[in-house]
């Protein structure tokens, strides 16, 4: 699959999308989201696609924002456009239907942070530093940072990192619970694949519905959420693989899941 500005790959029930502009710390450019749209939906549409795992290219960068040079160029008009563009992007990757991995191996900055926000889960390196620093170029986030963010820390903790713009490290990028791990950098992407292990070995309906429930739960009220989890519970219960699930646990053996 020839990309300018990304790697995919796929290996193991795995998808390897790596941000590939080094040169630039794999900021993000028109071309580079329009490539990342592709590669997501060839392996949205991929049954042999379990898992996707971002990174970015080189040792210093996940992604660090966006491409300045065109983001001078925006008014009030290409300024949303651009906008929706990406949150459209990065809706994608939050609601595809099957769990992504950001692999944060640097910085992961404005629309980086915003990138590794929409993912399922956040691993980082070490050395990695994370921060919506937008108010410094006289922008606000406008690739979901201003709502995932509080989403995922809190509004008080969301608030000081908008609006200071700080970058912050990997340790308090755990602490706040803005990452799930952090690792080694050699580390990294073996951790993020033993996890992805973990997840293939289940049937894939059930990771489907089960991050479903989670995804727009979040966005209901509790009773609204627990009916939506009973509606997905129900048509797990429908499927070949709970019938082969539940079957193997009885007859005590692994179960083979054909995600049916």
């Amino acid at each position: 699959m020839g990309y300018e500005n990304i790697l995919y790959e796929k290996r193991d029930g795995i998808g390897f999308i790596t941000f590939n502009r080094p040169k630039v710390l794999n900021a993000l450019n028109r071309k580079t989201v329009e490539e990342l749209r592709d590669a997501l939906v060839d392996a949205r549409d991929d049954d042999a696609v379990r898992v996707l795992i971002f990174t970015g290219a080189g040792e210093k960068s996940f992604v660090a924002g966006a491409d300045i040079g065109e983001l001078a160029q925006h008014d009030a008009v290409s300024g949303k456009e651009y906008t929706h563009r990406g949150q459209s992007v990065l809706n994608l990757i939050e609601n595809l239907g099957k769990p992504v991995i950001a692999c944060i191996n640097g910085f992961a900055l404005g629309g980086g942070c915003e990138i590794a926000m929409a993912c399922t889960m956040r691993l980082a390196s070490e050395t990695a530093k994370l921060g919506q620093p937008e108010v410094k170029l006289g922008i606000i986030p406008g690739y979901g940072g201003t709502q995932r963010l509080p989403r995922l820390v809190g509004k008080g903790v969301a608030m000081q990192l908008v609006l200071t713009g700080e970058m912050i490290t990997a340790q308090e990028a755990h602490r706040i619970g803005l990452v799930n791990e952090v690792v080694a950098p050699a580390e990294l992407i073996p951790r993020a694949e033993a996890i992805a292990a973990k997840i293939i070995a289940n049937a894939p309906l059930a990771v489907q519905y089960t991050m479903e429930a989670v995804n727009k739960g979040m966005e209901m009220t509790l009773a609204e959420g627990l009916y939506l989890e009973a509606v997905l519970f129900g048509a797990a219960c429908a499927t070949e693989d709970k019938k082969e699930g539940t079957t193997a646990f009885l007859e005590k053996r692994a179960a083979q899941f054909k995600g049916k």
